[in-house]
This record gives C-alpha cells, sequence and structure tokens, in this order.
C-alpha cells in the first residue's frame, strides 16, 4: 500500500469509513509488540492480592477477533502487574492461540529477588521458546526510595541482585524490558553497558513526556548500545494534547534519529479506550494507523515497514 493509499484511508476515516476497508492492510509484516490481556474469569485467572491495578477484561478471544480482522501476523503478550508473577494465563493463551507460533510473552519477576534468575529460567524452559524478554518497572518518584518487597516494581537497579537477574537472562537468550521514567536512563546505561549483547527493549518512547528534556536526551543516549530499541507505543502517555498528539511528535523524530528504523518497534494497538468494557476494535486500530501515519510521515515506506513489523519478527526470533 502506497502512501497516497494510506492517507486516502485516513480521509476516508475522518468521513466515517474504516481504514482497513478504504485502504486495505498496511503493507509488509504486522507485529503487535506490546499487548495486554486479561481473563473475564476472575475464579481462574485471579489477579493478585497485591495488584497495582484492577482493569476491565481483555479476552483473548476478543483479542483473537480483532487480530484476524486487521491480519496482525504476530503479537508479544507483555505479562501485566495485576498478574504478578502468576502465568496461568499467559500460558492460556499459549494454548488457544489462532495459529501456532502467534504469541510470545514477556515476564514479570522480581529482579532483586535471589531465586528470581532460577524461575525466569524454570518458566522459560515449561515454554520453549516463547519467553522473550524479563519486563522491569523503574517509575517511582525521582528522590524515593526503590522498593524491597510488595508489588514488583520500582527495585534498585544498583543492587547486585539486579546484575545477576540481568546476567541469567542474558545466559537465556532473553532481552530486558524497561518501562521506566527518563530519570532512570542513567542507570539503564550503566547496566546495559556491563551487557552490550543483550537487547534492551524502550517501553512506550522512553516516556519522553514524563521527564526534563535532560532527562529525555539521556534516554537518546542509550541509543549508542547497538542492541538497544526503541518502542513506539502508548504516545498518549507522553502528550499533553488530544489525538494526534502533536506535541510528541518531535520526540518521535528525534527517537527516530537516535535508534534508526532498525531498532523501532510498533505496539498497544487496537486498544479500545472508549469507555468500560475495555478490548480492542479495528475503529481503534484505525486511529493507530493514522497515527503512525503522521508520526512518520519523513520516513521512508520501507523503513515504516521495518517498525510496523519487521523488527520485531527478527527481534523476537519469529524469522531467521
Amino acid at each position: 500500500m502506497t502512501r497516497r493509499e494510506v492517507l486516502s484511508g485516513i480521509a476516508a476515516s475522518a468521513a466515517g469509513v474504516s481504514v482497513l476497508s478504504a485502504a486495505g492492510r498496511p503493507s509488509g509484516p504486522l507485529v503487535d509488540s506490546h499487548i495486554h490481556l486479561f481473563s473475564p474469569d476472575q475464579r481462574r485467572f485471579p489477579f493478585a492480592t497485591n495488584a497495582t491495578y484492577k482493569p476491565a477484561a481483555a479476552a483473548l478471544e476478543d483479542y483473537v477477533r480483532f487480530a484476524q480482522a486487521a491480519r496482525i501476523d504476530h503479537a508479544v503478550i507483555v505479562q501485566p502487574e495485576p498478574y504478578q508473577d502468576d502465568y496461568r494465563y499467559l500460558e492460556y493463551c499459549f494454548s488457544h492461540e489462532p495459529s501456532p507460533g502467534f504469541f510470545k510473552g514477556t515476564c514479570l519477576f522480581d529482579p532483586t529477588a535471589r531465586e528470581s534468575p532460577d524461575h525466569i529460567a524454570a518458566l522459560v524452559g515449561s515454554n520453549p521458546g516463547r519467553i522473550v524478554a524479563l519486563r522491569i518497572h523503574e517509575t517511582r518518584k525521582p528522590g524515593t526510595p526503590p522498593l524491597r518487597s510488595g508489588p514488583i516494581k520500582d527495585r534498585d537497579l544498583r543492587a547486585p541482585e539486579m546484575k545477576a537477574t540481568w546476567r541469567r537472562c542474558q545466559q537465556l537468550g532473553l532481552a530486558i524490558q524497561m518501562h521506566f521514567l527518563p530519570y532512570y536512563a542513567p542507570e539503564i546505561l550503566d547496566l546495559a553497558r556491563q551487557f552490550p549483547e543483550m537487547p534492551v527493549i524502550l517501553d512506550h518512547l522512553g516516556q519522553g513526556g514524563e521527564g526534563t528534556a535532560a532527562e529525555f536526551a539521556g534516554v537518546l543516549k542509550l541509543a549508542g548500545l547497538p542492541k538497544v530499541y526503541m518502542k513506539f507505543a502508548n504516545i498518549a502517555g507522553s502528550s499533553r494534547e488530544k489525538f494526534p498528539f502533536a506535541d510528541v511528535k518531535p520526540l518521535v523524530r528525534r527517537a527516530y534519529d537516535a535508534f534508526g528504523p532498525s531498532r523501532m518497534l510498533w505496539g498497544y494497538l487496537g486498544h479500545d479506550a472508549s469507555g468500560a468494557g475495555g478490548g480492542f476494535s479495528l475503529a481503534a486500530f484505525d486511529k493507530d494507523l493514522e497515527l503512525f501515519e503522521f508520526m512518520f510521515d519523513f520516513a521512508k515506506e520501507e523503513d515504516r515497514q521495518k517498525i510496523r513489523g519487521g523488527n520485531a519478527l527478527r527481534l523476537y526470533k519469529w524469522t531467521a
């Protein structure tokens, strides 16, 4: 699909016509590198007692219908905080996927717990080829001390146990996926330099809108390491404006210039934020397509194809 066709589809969407029906599927692979799924069955798949939030259901079955309609090729299920380190629903999703190998997943363990490296290895061993990263949350207010217990987040990035967990992830062939405030970029850089062969994925544009200009510059320094990737996802979280979040566009361009088209990923597609139902919709996916085209209008189509899915196929080892 050409850029002209995409723009025609965007215009049709503004007139009330689906981009998918008006312009067709974007060319190249489509990989959603960041989805959260939540079962409606709280008896079978309960949230943790210390869940940091309790979301509306976003069921596997709803996602499968959406992904098939949108013709998404693959998706990475990011283990969400409400389940903590309970993987029953993630493994249910693996066993009920729409096609063999459709899903891969990330894990969530306390990266400063001495037993976590072994627990990570056990999860990887029981789900061969499926677990691709350990996600680490570092979102506490700057200047506040790291947590030593409680919900799995905000642990000390400088702790020796943190380094031991990163080392085991490297041995297992996993990536580290960081969900963080820009303030913590220097600490992430210090760790990543010690493991230069291990991929590090920066979620949600490094949450560039939630820090100072100097802090975002620190995020961009991570691009100096060739195994660090930037994810284009949940852009609204970095914006103070309404869709299409024009105030974030300069940050997107700076990230693109720093990381290049071969180290950017796309995710969080089709999430319906319209109300209490949660879930996924083609209408929301239309907006994602429109936003992507607006943010990357400077990039060549071959480079946009890399970001829409080509890079994720390679990073997550769906293709050689």
